[in-house]
């Protein structure tokens, strides 16, 4: 599967933690045609406590989006779609032309499919208004799986994630870089920044799940 940047190349915490996949950008079907959509997992691999790395790229590759006030808008847009559809986001990073997000579901029944589905709708409701620009049709995802599923190997995802706008050359340390973050619901204040970032997101994280109530449904 190639990754949004058109790198066929595997991410570096794949490589570290190589898993089995089974979607492809350009699959080749036996008419020895390249379909035009990405191929997805079953939809079981979505649901519950799912861990799944999302990109979203501008369609075109359009830049000029991102600002201030669009970053703020899209952290709304976040925590509603986490409270809404029981998923947490320990990474995010906004790029010129296309977005990272790693989400992890926190609630049995929560749909990471459905909740990108409302959350695409949200932010090109966002991007049309004063910038005329959407997202690409269909994103790309890679669902974590074995040990990239523990927390050394999700906190290697992160880093992937967060080490971005380095690999790009927009910045020299991705700490200087002011459109990255994590959206955990109910707790603003948690910072990526934070010496004891990733104990208190699992501390966090496993409260919400000790919380849970699966008998309600997303709506």
């Amino acid at each position: 599967m190639a990754n949004d940047s058109g790198d066929t190349s595997l991410p570096d915490y794949e490589k570290k933690n190589p898993e089995p996949h089974e979607r492809s950008q350009n699959e080749t079907p036996t008419n020895g045609k390249a379909h035009s959509y990405l191929r997805r997992l079953d939809a079981a691999a979505y649901r519950g406590i799912a861990e799944v790395h999302w990109s979203l790229t501008i369609d075109q590759r359009k830049c000029g989006w991102l600002d201030r006030e669009v970053h703020l808008h899209f952290r709304e847009l976040l925590v509603h779609t986490s409270f809404r559809y029981g998923i947490c986001c320990p990474m995010y990073c906004l790029m010129p032309d296309h977005m990272h997000l790693l989400w992890v579901g926190w609630r049995e029944n929560a749909d990471q499919r459905v909740a990108m589905k409302f959350f695409r709708s949200q932010i090109n409701r966002l991007l049309l208004k004063p910038r005329v620009c959407v997202l690409q049709k269909q994103g790309y995802d890679r669902v974590l799986r074995g040990q990239q599923r523990s927390p050394d190997g999700l906190g290697d995802v992160a880093a992937y994630i967060r080490a971005n706008p380095v690999r790009a050359g927009l910045c020299d340390d991705s700490k200087d870089y002011r459109f990255a973050g994590c959206v955990m619901p109910g707790y603003p204040e948690l910072d990526i920044d934070a010496d004891d970032y990733w104990p208190r997101f699992w501390r966090i994280y496993w409260k919400l799940r000790d919380d849970d109530d699966s008998s309600a449904s997303p709506l």
